[in-house]
């Protein structure tokens, strides 16, 4: 029998790509390139939080792997799916006894259990309304949130979307302080230096977030917010789902490399604050002259920007572009929120290659012989086999003119300064703890 080669192309000239759709789906490859957030991550920035993941071994060891890394198995434990348990009618009740039993046996009472269902539960038909019920009549004193390891999914509601918005479900109401905000689903702080926290605290904001939060209580104090501010894709949804549950006002402000949305971003802040929009002449003249610098210490060495490093790696690669950079490749799936920028390097700069990040075909990208590249994320260090590269995911916290400014000075510091690639990729979870450290 003859064999059937699978091929799909691995690369796109931007001026021929697809704007609805760069890539036939089909057999995927996942880079050893760690850094970004799981699930299990995400769910250990409740404090007091525990999470019980129900699922088949195999799915079961890269949580527990996660957990551990993280120097977190005593903030995590697990139920598994056997083969028999799909016949026998069981499904429901040994998530039940389980949950209970584990329950029992903890050394301490946690005020939250994250509850995680698998992709295999869904297909069963689950009922998991009937589970949550029988264990809160169980453990009144515990707040059971509905959770799910299902990427199966990601075609509807990607597990990072849901857990986002699942992370603010025991959120219970209180009285409203006017003057306070928060920031929902991000997986780092805010850079404090950024315009958006100065126009907060400059005008005597406290501010709610859940990275910063280190007891229950502080947990709970979000909800006392008169403001909430998404600025992440995945992290809007919570905030339309608090707002309809708690009343919480919500903005989305999403981070972004172009100057006028920067610009009309912080006015609404200001408008839904009811505050002064401060001058912004300084941060940007800041930002141009940290980009300027920046390129005239990388030159015309190519620039590759991965999905992972930023959430809208098209408007940053238009931004590069218009100070004069070389961006020579784009690693994303697909285009998102910066459609615009997109259609702009389609005219401008027709060259750049579009790479697609899970791409079978890309296995063995990184063995073959490139020209020197400073990558922008880990992904794009990986396939380019580069050891100069920037080391953030999803923004790293940065935001505004003033992020753009550190963005800048942290590709000239990746340009000077090789990392050990292989090192850094494998560690999960960038700002986590990590045993490999």
């Amino acid at each position: 029998m003859q064999q059937v080669k699978y091929e799909k192309p691995r690369s796109i000239a931007i001026s021929d790509a697809n704007k609805a759709a760069f890539f036939p789906s089909g057999l995927e490859y996942n880079p050893p390139a760690r850094g970004t957030w799981n699930i299990v991550h995400t769910g250990m920035l409740i404090p007091g939080a525990h999470q019980i993941y129900a699922c088949a071994q195999g799915c079961l060891r890269g949580v527990i792997l996660t957990a551990a890394e993280m120097n977190a198995l005593d903030r995590m434990s697990w139920i598994s799916v056997s083969e028999q348990d799909m016949y026998d009618g069981s499904l429901e009740y040994d998530i039940i006894d389980g949950c209970a039993e584990i329950l029992r046996k903890l050394p301490y009472q946690p005020r939250v259990i994250l509850l995680f269902l698998s992709c295999i539960h869904l297909f069963a038909g689950v009922d998991f309304e009937m589970i949550l019920r029988e264990l809160r009549m169980q453990f009144p004193e515990i707040v059971f949130v509905d959770c799910y390891m299902t990427p199966t999914m990601r075609q509807t509601v990607a597990p990072a979307v849901l857990l986002a918005t699942r992370l603010y479900d025991p959120l219970e109401a209180r009285q409203t302080d006017p003057k306070a905000v928060c920031i929902l689903g991000n997986d780092r702080p805010t850079d404090p230096d950024c315009e958006m926290l100065r126009v907060l605290r400059e005008n005597g904001f406290t501010l709610h977030d859940l990275t910063l939060c280190e007891t229950y209580e502080d947990y709970q104090r979000i909800a006392e917010s008169a403001l909430s501010i998404t600025y992440t894709p995945v992290a809007q949804r919570a905030g339309e789902d608090l707002q309809a549950r708690l009343g919480i006002p919500a903005l989305h402000l999403p981070v972004s490399f172009d100057y006028n949305e920067i610009a009309a971003n912080l006015q609404r802040l200001c408008d839904a604050l009811h505050v002064s929009c401060p001058d912004l002449s300084a941060g940007i003249a800041a930002a141009d002259a940290a980009l300027d610098a920046a390129h005239a210490v990388i030159g015309d060495t190519a620039v590759a920007i991965d999905f992972t490093a930023v959430t809208r790696p098209f408007e940053l690669a238009k931004l590069l572009v218009q100070h004069g950079f070389r961006v020579s490749a784009v690693i994303a799936d697909a285009c998102g929120e910066d459609g615009n920028a997109f259609d702009w390097l389609r005219e401008h700069s027709p060259e750049l290659q579009i790479y697609q990040a899970v791409n079978v075909n890309m296995l063995h990208l990184h063995t073959e012989p490139h020209e020197p590249v400073l990558a922008i994320g880990q992904k794009a260090a990986h396939y380019f086999a580069t050891d100069h590269f920037v080391n953030i995911v999803i923004n790293g916290g940065y935001y505004g003119f003033a992020g753009i400014a550190k963005l800048a000075a942290l590709m000239t510091d990746a340009f000077r300064i090789p990392k050990d690639r292989k090192t850094v990729l494998r560690h999960k979870g960038i700002g986590c703890a990590s045993c490999l450290m």
